[in-house]
């Protein structure tokens, strides 16, 4: 542990006006609450959350419904 930088972190957040320190705590605490669109997409791709698709009959084809325009 780096604890000389986690000293002058403490300190440094002490020193905030309590506006700034109410912002640090909302990126810190809610902005990262769920993963971005990129992390969810690269989670999909290198999970096998969605290999059961794989084995499902493709219902529709490019041949299905309307052309759009």
């Amino acid at each position: 542990m780096n604890t000389p930088l986690v000293n002058a972190l403490f300190q440094l957040i002490h020193s905030l006006s309590p506006e700034d320190r109410a912002a640090l705590e909302e990126k810190l605490f809610f902005d990262n609450a769920y993963p971005s669109t990129p992390e969810a997409i690269n989670l999909a791709l290198h999970s096998s959350s969605f290999d059961f698709l794989n084995e499902e009959p493709d219902l529709y084809t490019l041949d299905d419904g309307e052309p759009i325009g």
